[in-house]
């Protein structure tokens, strides 16, 4: 199976030709679907099959007659069939049911453009074919355009644009090159030139077959795909045509089936002949008024409707890519026309209007980065999409109760914008994006009650001070508040969010979080570094199980960890993050570790950072944290004494430990565990100060030892 012109007949006619002398009865029979879309098609069909198998004629009046027949005549020979260019279900069970009609060794060969209706039919073995390679594509193409050594003389790079225009598809190769086959030089400019803009026509009605049997849905979606999204990620292309509507999950699996594109590496492409015969389709719904046709792409053919505002409401769709230099100006009633406008993408380039422009209100997905103040009409609104990255808004103005249909918006670093408004009347958001809003001061109490809602995103909004009270969104997957340095208050949870993951708030100016913090039942990392107004934790964070991550540096104001609390509901009296592996409280201004006296309450513990704090002493039971690998108290200025340490200890950081009085007997001990790293030297210090070991065990490793006098270590005579 694969597209139209890419070479199914002549390898099925070469493997007929190979295989035929090892059966009793041989037919190929041709141009399958074209003869069956005649009167009496299938049945004309069932008469060649037998006429070429069987010395006597027989007579077929109908296609329950010429199906009984091959199954008498034909069930005891052993038969080479070819069926080619098979696209309909019936041709097939009119002239080969399931392959048991006839006798034992017999082989059947079907050709076809839609990989579904073989795998319908139980044709197991399905080969796909690909282009040619590029030195089969030169190959083919050299024996079409120069057949004979007295060709004529042609530029290199004239050969390369015809092979690139062909891009190794055998029909395309075929074709140019016998077209080409003895003109000079200007013929073949001429004629690239032109195919650059018109496909060739016996190229383009071959594959244009396989888009006539399509029906509308998958007809849109492919027109779609070959105007605007050749090369975009699936995913993209299907948010984007299901917000108007269309079926597209089937749709694209219908078109992949029919080889009119593919899926590679979750992204639809599609041969650049198969592109080119789509956008012409488009192109000919209209020939010399752009403004008559249903899809516009090219800068050259907006300009006039913009400017002019000549647009129909043929227009279905507009994207327009513009590189860095390219500018544009647009009236505001360029879209006016347009009623039937259902996408509307315009990025990059200079696009900019003099006054506020008008939308239509059918309008179902619209992306416009730099996008100058839009206005939509009264009355009910079809926007699903509303994405207009780094533009000008300063609020979203409007009656938001018409926006019923409105699942996502993106305002990425829209800095003039101030507010958003009540959305509670858009009941389907599912994804607001606010990232890098500077100026933004008030987030309406309503974004916490939008029951779909998945992603948040208020990132670097350095402004933010107010945010719902409560949140309420139980879909809420992805909510980063980082950078909002003016946000005082995290809100209330209101019920388990189930699909949240990870909080990223550094750098806000959250004071607390609130008991029902313990709602983020799926939570695995924290991050509250350099939130330098927080000064307390609920104890109720020991009821995150799935916690796994707690970076708490630069809480200048903590001053203390909450210690692990009772819970009469739990088997065991107590709770604690059973998976917590990383707790970093570097610069927090500790005093006292008391929340660290119960390893229980940390089982899962591999990394402990407490840098920077002013505290005196570590815990005795610290041995008990056996799974702890890596333990920093860098700068602990107060600190005394580093108890007994435990077992699986890999590194031990301790710079700068003014105060430190006693070492573990771990680092003297003749039973080292893992150690490999030791960092506690101090600042300022000779190594003429470094003082003897006497009752340094001499098994300790010479490679240690020197480690140790390298880092200088400053402890008192023993």
């Amino acid at each position: 199976m694969g597209p139209g012109g890419i070479g199914k007949t002549t390898i099925a006619k070469a493997l007929y030709n190979a295989m035929m002398r090892q059966f009793q009865a041989c037919s190929f029979l041709e141009q399958v679907r074209e003869k069956s879309n005649r009167s009496d098609g299938l049945i004309t069909l069932q008469k060649d099959l037998l006429s070429e198998i069987l010395v006597n004629p027989l007579t077929v009046y109908s296609v329950a007659r010429g199906i009984s027949l091959i199954q008498e005549r034909l069930c005891c020979k052993k038969v080479l069939l070819v069926l080619d260019d098979v696209d309909h279900m019936n041709q097939l069970n009119a002239l080969a049911g399931k392959g048991n009609w006839f006798g034992k060794g017999s082989r059947i060969i079907v050709t076809s453009r839609d990989k579904q209706l073989l795998t319908s039919h139980g044709i197991n073995c399905v080969y796909e074919i690909e282009t040619l390679g590029c030195h089969e594509a030169q190959y083919l193409f050299s024996l079409y355009a120069f057949p004979n050594s007295k060709s004529v003389e042609i530029r290199r790079d004239l050969i390369d644009k015809a092979l690139h225009y062909a891009n190794r598809l055998p029909l395309a190769l075929e074709v140019l090159g016998s077209f080409l086959c003895g003109r000079k030089e200007p013929a073949w400019e001429s004629t690239l030139h032109k195919l650059s803009k018109i496909p060739e026509p016996t190229i383009n009605r071959v594959l244009k077959i396989s888009f006539d049997g399509l029906e509308n849905n998958e007809r849109e979606i492919f027109l779609d795909i070959a105007c605007f999204f050749k090369g975009k990620n699936i995913k993209y292309i299907k948010e984007v045509l299901d917000s108007c509507g269309f079926h597209t999950a089937i749709g694209i699996d219908i078109l992949i089936e029919r080889s009119l594109i593919k899926n590679q590496y979750e992204t639809l492409q599609m041969h650049d002949l198969v592109q080119l015969m789509g956008t012409n389709i488009v192109k000919q719904e209209c020939h010399d008024d752009p403004g008559k046709r249903s899809r516009l792409w090219l800068l050259e053919d907006v300009e006039d409707i913009f400017y002019h505002n000549t647009g129909t409401d043929a227009v279905k769709a507009m994207v327009l890519r513009l590189a860095p230099p390219e500018a544009i100006i647009i009236s505001p009633d360029a879209f006016t026309n347009m009623k039937r406008l259902r996408i509307l993408i315009l990025l990059g380039g200079r696009i900019s209007s003099q006054a506020q422009v008008r939308l239509p209100n059918k309008l179902r997905w619209l992306e416009w980065s730099n996008a100058p103040n839009l206005e939509f009409g009264s009355g009910p609104n079809k926007l699903v999409g509303l994405h207009v990255q780094e533009s000008h808004i300063k609020q979203l103005v409007g009656n938001f109760q018409n926006f019923r249909k409105l699942k996502s918006i993106d305002l990425y670093e829209c800095k003039s914008l101030v507010c958003i408004p009540d959305l509670s009347s858009a009941p389907n958001m599912e994804k607001l994006i606010l990232n890098g809003c500077e100026r933004l001061v008030e987030v309406h109490p309503s974004i916490g009650d939008l029951v779909k809602l998945e992603v948040l995103l208020l990132g670097g909004c350095f402004n933010l001070r107010n945010f719902p009270n409560t949140l309420k969104t139980k879909s809420l997957r992805i909510l980063e508040l980082y950078g909002c340095s003016k946000l005082e208050k995290f809100p209330d949870i209101d019920g388990k969010m189930k699909h949240l993951e990870v909080l990223p708030l550094c750098g806000t100016a959250i004071k607390e979080l609130l008991a029902s913090i313990e709602n983020l039942v799926s939570v695995t990392l924290i991050n509250l570094s350099f939130c330098k107004n927080l000064m307390r934790l609920p104890s109720h964070i020991y009821k995150l199980k799935n916690h796994k991550y707690l970076n708490l540096v630069g809480c200048l104001n903590l001053i203390t960890f909450p210690k692990n609390m009772e819970d009469s509901t739990n088997p065991n009296g107590r709770l604690g993050f059973q998976n917590l592996s990383s707790l970093d409280l570097y610069g927090c201004n500790l005093s006292e570790l008391e929340f660290l006296e119960s390893s229980s309450s940390f089982p899962s513990l591999l990394y402990l950072n407490l840098s920077y704090n002013m505290f005196t002493h570590l815990p005795t039971c610290i041995d008990k944290y056996y799974r702890l690998r890596r333990l920093g108290v860098e700068r602990c200025e107060l600190l005394q004494e580093i108890p007994q340490l435990p077992p699986n200890i890999t590194m031990l950081s301790a710079c700068n430990c003014k105060s430190l009085q006693k070492l573990p007997d771990l680092l003297w001990d003749s039973d080292l565990g893992d150690l490999t790293s030791c960092e506690l030297f101090r600042e300022g210090v000779n190594m003429d100060d470094v003082p003897d070991f006497p009752s340094l065990s001499l098994s300790l490793s010479l490679s240690l030892y020197i480690y140790i006098l390298k880092c200088l270590i400053c402890v008192p005579s023993m």
